[in-house]
């Protein structure tokens, strides 16, 4: 079941489109490991991310700049509709042992291209109020 398309007429600039809070926890660390195949001992090795100097066991970057396009590509009503997608990591998430890591996700209009039809919607991505993914942006054709 696809959900309805925006209608790209009344989007302005400013728009919140959508927000989410995703929870990572250590066991989503493991499935996405599993189906990423980025076994990377800093995102489940305790001891060995701390000494690399980590605070903790950390989210794989890839699986918080995909899900944080989850809530552009819901908005949207299909993920087809997302012709573009960029950022830069900026921290990481780190997850604790008991526990989730809640990563807050805002997506806002940030540009309109009438002729196009497309809007750019920028990603405010963050964990304990830092940002995670710097210059987030989705380009998404209506």
């Amino acid at each position: 079941m696809t959900a309805e398309r925006p209608a790209f007429e009344p989007l302005t600039v400013g728009d919140v489109v959508g927000q989410r809070t995703i929870e990572l926890d250590r066991p989503r660390l493991v499935r996405y490991a599993g189906a990423s195949g980025d076994f990377n001992r800093i995102h489940w090795d305790e001891a060995f991310a701390q000494g690399v100097g980590l605070p903790s066991v950390i989210a794989h970057g890839m699986l918080t700049m995909g899900a944080a396009v989850g809530v552009v590509e819901d908005w949207a009503g299909d993920p087809g509709a997302v012709i573009d997608y960029q950022t830069r990591f900026t921290r990481p998430v780190p997850v604790p042992a008991d526990g989730v890591a809640a990563v807050e996700v805002t997506a806002t209009v940030g540009a309109l291209d009438a002729a196009a039809r497309t809007a750019r919607i920028d990603l405010t991505v963050t964990f304990e109020g830092a940002r995670v993914l710097g210059k987030a942006q989705a380009l998404v054709r209506l």
